[in-house]
């Protein structure tokens, strides 16, 4: 029942590695009260060693209304994924194993993707996870390593004998990374072998791809990833539509403007005035797209250092 709770809005802004910040959470959550928030992958490696007074901690930051919020951590030692689970206990509402991450750097340290070739490992940090904390446990995984190793139902089915209450699938395998397009309809081998809730991920970018991914896959939910980067309306909208079976019209260009000069000011306050700027530079294109002179416009804030001609950069397009 408290992972229930915990999901009840079927909607979860998914994990992205040096996106999903404590900024762009609290962006969503502005607009969404009920969904499911999830940090930035961390490192249990890294986390072990800010406990020895590395600095860093602000990749943990929240504010009390964050909750519901998964914690996401990474590793594959299972002694390091139980001290991770009990020192965010008291941060976090779930705490969450990634297993799909496909960035070969993660994947050749033995982490993310590289543990769906080693299943009886991921049964281990689950049980691992579950022995550090009363919170509640997810696993986020993809459809296999490969087109050859479509091992996710067999994969899901495990980690839910581990102890798993929640998996997110992203609906690729790691050879695909983030190309081709997501078969959600595979998700519901996957729906149909286990007792516990199932969010679809991959290719969700508006209400209607919502709603498609929902009915192939037959998930309890989904979850939003880059459909979120420069509409942070997006999970409340669908959220709005799953209850309401009413659509909401996205934010305009001018919209989506001020939420760019509101998240980049943010930023600026979280990590100083010049590291903020180069800091958005990868949220621009997804912003700022779908009008004329888009590209131009792009290509000169992404070059820009000095905060005022950004601004006047951006007062031109609205």
């Amino acid at each position: 029942m408290e992972i229930k709770e915990l999901i009840k809005s079927r909607v979860s802004l998914a994990p992205m590695a040096g996106i999903t910040d404590y900024v762009l959470r609290s962006l969503v959550r502005q607009y969404s009260q009920n969904c499911l928030l999830t940090t930035e992958m961390i490192s249990t490696e890294f986390l072990a060693q800010t406990l020895n007074g590395r600095n860093g901690t602000e990749i943990l930051e929240r504010d009390d209304d964050h909750s519901p919020i998964a914690y996401q951590i990474s590793g594959h030692k299972p002694h390091l994924i139980r001290l991770a689970a009990s020192t965010l206990s008291d941060r976090a509402d779930i705490i969450d194993i990634n297993m799909g991450c496909p960035v070969k750097k993660v994947v050749n340290g033995h982490d993310g993707c590289a543990l769906m070739r080693k299943p009886n490992l991921a049964a281990d940090l689950v049980k691992a996870a579950k022995d550090g904390t009363d919170k509640p446990v997810s696993v986020k995984f993809r459809l296999g390593y490969t087109t050859e190793e479509l091992n996710f139902v067999e994969f899901g089915e495990k980690m839910q004998n581990a102890g798993a209450e929640f998996i997110t699938i992203h609906a690729r395998t790691r050879a695909q990374m983030y190309s081709g397009k997501a078969n959600w309809k595979l998700v519901k081998q996957l729906k149909e072998s286990v007792d516990i809730p199932v969010f679809v991920n991959g290719d969700i970018v508006s209400v209607e791809t919502a709603v498609e991914a929902l009915e192939e896959s037959g998930a309890d939910g989904v979850a939003i990833g880059r459909g979120a980067l420069g509409d942070p309306t997006l999970i409340s909208r669908i959220e709005h539509y799953l209850k309401n079976k009413e659509i909401i019209s996205p934010p305009t260009l001018k919209d989506r403007v001020k939420m760019l000069q509101y998240h980049l000011d943010e930023e600026i306050k979280l990590r100083t005035k010049q590291a903020g700027i180069k800091f958005m530079r990868k949220f621009y294109p997804y912003y700022l797209s779908g009008f004329q002179h888009a590209k131009q416009l792009r290509t000169e804030l992404i070059t820009e250092e000095d905060y005022d001609k950004i601004i006047t950069i951006l007062n031109k397009i609205i």
